[in-house]
């Protein structure tokens, strides 16, 4: 299993949100280049880096620290970047900078087509983000959830070409609670895909029962910055056998 750090970029510095709410911020680096550094010392495999401003605005709005972030860490993790990307124009700039992949959220959940097309164009280097309150997906930053449920769209995307499913649940996000262990197991049954978990991983115990029902990585943001989680037990737990 992957542990993945996250750094969440506003206003050009490392924050963590409680449940998404833009109101409930807590600024962690002024530097989210510096942040992402930290991170990478410890030796994960890969960063989780999402452009809160692009998410609730719609497009791209920290490009300058996310392709900093980029070049700061080429050749020595994989970068994955969401926020705001609902142009195919936004995602080719960012794989072409050099990301590994690309998280596709509002978009995918609004036009399987764009998804679709986004899938076959970069084969493997597509996540599919799907953030949900109590089952059900929201977009545009999680300040509108839809009529689809995460299970029903994960039936309709077997046959894509996309690299993984990174399963959020708005209510753990930083709340430090634990993961939705119930809702991860549904995905895990209904999806094909690899599923990465994310939302309230906070102890050493939820990354080994993560591991143990089978999710492919855990994202882990606010346990990471309060202390609650050393990072480097994190990654030594996710590579334990079970």
């Amino acid at each position: 299993m992957v542990i993945i750090p996250a750094v969440d970029i506003k206003g050009g510095k490392a924050v963590r949100l409680v449940q998404g709410r833009a109101d409930q911020e807590t600024v962690y680096d002024n530097d989210p280049v510096h942040a992402a550094r930290s991170w990478a010392e410890h030796g994960p495999k890969r960063l989780h880096v999402v452009d809160l401003d692009g998410a609730f605005d719609g497009l791209p709005k920290n490009s300058n620290f996310t392709f900093a972030i980029i070049k700061e860490l080429k050749g020595i993790l994989d970068v994955e970047v969401g926020g705001g990307l609902r142009s195919a124009d936004a995602v080719a700039t960012l794989l072409e900078a050099g990301a590994a992949r690309c998280v596709i959220g509002t978009r995918a959940v609004e036009d399987r087509d764009f998804l679709r097309d986004m899938a076959q164009r970069f084969p493997k280097r597509i996540c599919i983000g799907l953030d949900a309150k109590d089952g059900m997906l929201a977009t545009k930053g999680w300040t509108e959830v839809s009529a689809v449920s995460a299970v029903d769209l994960l039936a309709n995307l077997c046959d894509l070409p996309l690299a993984e499913v990174i399963y959020t649940d708005i209510e753990r996000d930083g709340m430090l609670s634990g993961p939705n262990f119930k809702r991860l197991r549904e995905v895990q049954r209904a999806s094909a895909l690899p599923v990465i978990a994310s939302g309230g991983v906070t102890t050493l115990e939820h990354v080994k029962e993560l591991r143990a029902i089978g999710c492919f990585g855990a994202i882990i943001g606010k346990a990471l910055y309060d202390g609650r989680l050393d990072l480097g037990l994190a990654l030594k737990a996710a590579e334990e056998k079970a």
